[in-house]
This record gives C-alpha cells, sequence and structure tokens, in this order.
C-alpha cells in the first residue's frame, strides 16, 4: 500500500469518528473552504447553485446529505425534503427534459429501519420518483457500502417497472461491478460509474488504486460497448480521456452519455467538457450532514486535504 492508499484509508476512518467530527465541526473553518464543496445547508442554496450550473450549460444532480438513518421520523423528513427540493426545482423551469436531477440513499430514506425498514424506504423513493416524473426529471440511486448493494439493485428492479429511467450507480473498486455492468447494459439503463468511496474489505473490494483504475476501464467499456446510457463519474484527466475514446470507438453520439464531477473540484474542466459539446453533470450535495461527505471527498482526492487544512488553520 502506497502513501495515498494509506492516506485514503485514514480520511475513511475518519469519516465514522464521531469524536473527531466534534473537532472539525466546532474547528474555526472559513465558509468558503466547506462551501467549495456544499454550496450551503439549505434549499435555496442549492437551488441557486443548480441555476448557477445550469446558465453555464452543465446539467446537475442534487444530494440532500444523510445516510444511515434509523429514525422514522428523520427518514420522512428527507422524503419531504426532496419533495420540496422537486417541487422548488421545478417552479424555477430547471427540471424539464433532466436539465436537474436528483441522487438518493436508501439508507437514508428508511432502508435500516428496524422491521419494515426496506418498504418504507421503496415507498418514500417512490414518492419521490412520481414527482420527478411529473416535473419532467429522474431520479438516480446512490450506492452505499458493499453490505447494502444487492438491496440497492433490487430496490432498482422495482423502481424501473414504474420509472424506467431511474439511474443506478455502480462502484469499480468492488469485484463484483463487472458482473453487474453487464447486467445493467441494456437499453434505456441509465448507470453512473464511481471509483467508489467507501472503506470495503480485501474480501470484495480492489485496495490499491491502480487495481481500481483497471477495474473502473474495465467496466467502462463493458457499458459503452452496451445499449444504456453510461455516466462516467470521474475527475482523473487518463479517465476521462479513455472514456471519450471508448465512446468513440463504440460510435456513440454525445447526447448518448454524459460525464459527471462533484461540485466544487475542477470546475474549469467541468465547463471546458462541457463547452467541447459533450454533457457534463455536476452533483451537488446540501443540508447539515456534510462531515462524512467532506471526509470522503477528501479520501477521493488527496490533494485536496491540504485545501481543507489551510481552512481549518483559518479563522472565519
Amino acid at each position: 500500500m502506497d502513501a495515498s492508499d494509506l492516506l485514503r484509508n485514514s480520511l475513511l476512518q475518519l469519516s465514522k469518528q464521531e469524536r473527531i467530527r466534534d473537532v472539525i465541526e466546532k474547528a474555526p473553518v472559513s465558509r468558503a473552504v466547506v462551501r467549495r464543496f456544499v454550496p450551503g445547508p439549505e434549499r435555496a442554496d442549492v437551488v441557486a447553485a443548480a441555476t448557477e450550473i445550469a446558465g453555464s450549460g452543465r446539467l446537475s444532480t442534487i444530494d440532500y446529505l444523510g445516510e444511515d438513518t434509523t429514525d422514522l421520523a428523520q427518514a420522512q423528513h428527507t422524503r419531504d425534503a426532496y419533495l420540496s427540493l422537486l417541487t422548488a426545482l421545478r417552479d424555477q423551469g430547471l427540471t424539464e427534459g433532466g436539465t436537474v436531477e436528483v441522487s438518493l440513499k436508501l439508507s437514508a430514506l428508511g432502508q435500516a429501519l428496524p422491521g419494515d425498514g426496506n418498504k418504507i424506504a421503496l415507498d418514500h423513493a417512490r414518492e419521490i420518483c412520481e414527482l420527478a416524473k411529473g416535473a419532467g426529471t429522474t431520479v438516480t440511486l446512490d450506492m452505499e457500502d458493499h453490505t447494502t448493494t444487492d438491496l440497492t439493485l433490487e430496490a432498482l428492479r422495482e423502481l424501473r417497472a414504474d420509472f424506467p429511467t431511474v439511474g443506478a450507480v455502480l462502484q469499480a473498486y468492488l469485484y463484483r461491478t463487472e458482473a453487474d455492468c453487464r447486467d445493467l447494459a441494456h437499453a434505456g439503463s441509465r448507470v453512473r460509474l464511481c471509483k467508489g468511496a467507501y472503506k470495503e474489505p480485501e474480501s470484495v473490494a480492489f485496495q490499491s488504486g491502480a487495481e481500481v483504475d483497471k477495474s473502473y476501464v474495465r467496466c467502462l467499456k463493458i457499458l459503452m460497448q452496451g445499449e444504456g446510457y453510461p455516466m462516467v463519474a470521474s475527475h482523473d484527466p487518463r479517465l476521462i480521456e479513455i472514456a471519450g475514446a471508448l465512446a468513440g470507438q463504440a460510435g456513440r453520439d454525445p447526447k448518448s452519455f454524459e460525464y459527471q464531477m462533484l461540485y466544487g473540484i475542477r470546475p474549469e474542466e467541468q465547463k471546458r467538457i462541457s463547452d467541447r459539446g459533450d454533457q457534463m453533470r455536476v452533483y451537488i450535495p446540501y443540508g447539515q450532514e456534510w462531515y462524512g461527505y467532506l471526509m470522503r471527498r477528501m479520501a477521493e482526492k488527496p490533494a485536496n486535504v491540504m485545501f481543507f487544512l489551510r481552512g481549518v488553520a483559518t479563522k472565519s
């Protein structure tokens, strides 16, 4: 394991440490640091960010931050936050044609609740999908740690029976993902391929960055050669170049796939890709539960650590 892999694993561990979280949240982090990655805690903050992004010709998908909910009231609150968000986006004319969609975590909608957790989360997701459909847009189901992969894919199958445009997320660091790509590379299937941002054991996932990159390319080949709609979620210039080459080899129209990047990361490259005629979608998180999200962003790109630490050391 090289130094970057060690740092990544350490940051993923920190994302689960409540005591460290308390220190970070109480530190004098400048507002600009957090807002580089999260536009704000309120719906108005993210609607403003999505409006600006749409004005530059880019698409977006919005995530209301939170996961691993074990309280029914909180799961209902998350559902209601998405319904209110979609209504606001629709009223601003941002949902038509899928300009802005939303990304859901089933664990935030109640999947981990005792008893009927899976049904509760699925029912909440259905309500969100119904409103999204009426607003002219769609939904993507975010993937979480490997213990929920099968449950998430089962929910995907159920939702697609009524909402066929619901998107899936697959994580290249899992050994199983090539097979999942083959299963989902069919007509009408929207698949976001990312590297993966959770700490997973060696029994289920590649541990080195080099192996994850190789898996990403293998998975991307399957998706580009399939009949679905690949969503290339990466900030890696080399992988982005490979994605373009694979799309060309497969004879894909630029409208038949898209690139995706996170809010606040490589914004100029996002605009460059959009300006050249390719589709670029920005993943925008918002809400109070930013800590775990921020730590995973640090883990994905360790160069972000210095940016963040400089902010921690700076008075607001």
